[in-house]
């Protein structure tokens, strides 16, 4: 997840714009992008540049402009004389189940001149496993396990190699003795476990 400040002179877009390259596996966009545009603010009637360098960035980066369930502006401003404004926006990853659209909250901007935006992201329910079965290093059983697969290997008739399919008939003989499963033990996965 990104989240953006844009000042007026488009600092961040052109910040990303340069360094979109180096971004990756990003799911959601979000922020104040300080760019009125007919494309998401009814009340606007323009089209400005910078909407379209902004679609450049979201695009590179597999992402489109959200569709929020609620059209109310996301800047609320004290003077009458000027209209209030979306200028908050959302970005997400198109046909991914976990995201939803995003929600602006306007009951929510306290003492802010913006309000909240909110998106659903789903969790889904996955087994993790607790337990783990491993040849433990530098072990008893890792000394057996690797004495036995050399002594295995030395026994491999290559001369009897001649062709693919006695190959696989070699290979497939030599994953027969060599009983790995019997050296392994079972070990509790923690968050103090090691990845490898």
């Amino acid at each position: 997840m990104i989240n953006v400040y844009s000042d007026v002179n488009q600092t961040a877009l052109k910040y990303l714009k340069d360094t979109k390259a180096n971004i990756c596996n990003v799911l959601v966009i979000t922020g104040n992008f300080n760019i009125r545009d007919s494309s998401w603010d009814p009340l606007f009637y323009f089209h400005l540049i910078h909407s379209d360098l902004l679609s450049d960035i979201a695009n590179s980066l597999d992402l489109l402009l959200s569709n929020s369930t609620n059209q109310v502006p996301t800047r609320y401003l004290d003077n009458v004389n000027d209209t209030n404004s979306i200028i908050d926006l959302m970005f997400l990853r198109p046909n991914y189940s976990e995201i939803d659209n995003h929600t602006i909250h306007p009951k929510l901007q306290y003492s802010s001149d913006h309000t909240l935006l909110t998106v659903n992201i789903s969790i889904i329910k996955k087994f993790v496993t607790d337990k783990q079965y491993t040849i433990i290093k530098n072990s008893k059983e890792k000394d057996k396990f690797i004495a036995e697969l050399i002594e295995a290997i030395k026994k491999i008739n290559t001369k009897q190699l001649i062709d693919k399919d006695s190959l696989e008939l070699t290979v497939q003989e030599f994953a027969n003795k060599v009983i790995w499963y019997k050296h392994l033990k079972c070990i509790n996965i923690t968050k103090h476990s090691k990845a490898w």
